[in-house]
Order: structure tokens, then C-alpha cells, then sequence
């Protein structure tokens, strides 16, 4: 074997990297309250585009950011199925027309084979 063999390793299983002249991100600790008294405290990156102002508590109610204003709950707007949109270019029975000729030519193709 030659001399610059890795004798008694298992390659690609173990990592030889280490954590000298590695210095962690900064954080900041975000701390959110839950109205049944839970204090959540989560770090976030200070370069973090944009930190929630709510956060679901161990007990699954919404934790409230301890430094922010409740936000407007506001209904969404619904959101636009494929069908909504397909029913916005072609009426049902255009539809019923394409499924019929579909149909013909499927069973037309399995008539032949």
C-alpha cells in the first residue's frame, strides 16, 4: 500500500474537519409570550430578514413577540384553484365537449391495439 493511504478509516463516514478559527453567527434572543403564561425564547440571526411577530408555544397556542403589537388579522384572500381558473377561459360545457372527444379517441386507440 502506499504511504499517503488512510489506513483504518472509513472515508466519507467520519468528518476530520474541526471547529478552530470558527466563530459562530451572531444572534440575537428573541423571547415570545403565550397567553397561558409559556415563555418561548428562540435565537435568530442578526443578519435575519425578518423575525416573526408570532411563534406557535410547546402548547400550540400562538406566542405573542414580547416586543410587538399584535398584527391585523385581515382575511387573505381565497386562494385561486386550477379548476377556478380553468372555469375563468372555458364554460362546463365546452368541457364536457373536450372530455367526450378525449374519451372517443382513447377508446378508439384501445379498439386498434
Amino acid at each position: 500500500m502506499s504511504e499517503g493511504s488512510l489506513r483504518g478509516t472509513r472515508l466519507g463516514a467520519t468528518s476530520y474537519e474541526n471547529d478552530v478559527h470558527i466563530r459562530p453567527a451572531d444572534r440575537v434572543i428573541v423571547s415570545y409570550d403565550c397567553p397561558q403564561g409559556h415563555i418561548t425564547s428562540v435565537p435568530f440571526s442578526t443578519e435575519a430578514e425578518e423575525i416573526p411577530v408570532l411563534w406557535q408555544c410547546r402548547c400550540g397556542a400562538e406566542a405573542l413577540q414580547r416586543a410587538a403589537d399584535r398584527p391585523d388579522t385581515t382575511p387573505a384572500r381565497p386562494v385561486r384553484t386550477h379548476w377556478d381558473m380553468l372555469l375563468e377561459r372555458r364554460t362546463i360545457r365546452d368541457l364536457e365537449e373536450l372530455l367526450d372527444e378525449r374519451l372517443a379517441l382513447l377508446h378508439a386507440r384501445r379498439k386498434s391495439a
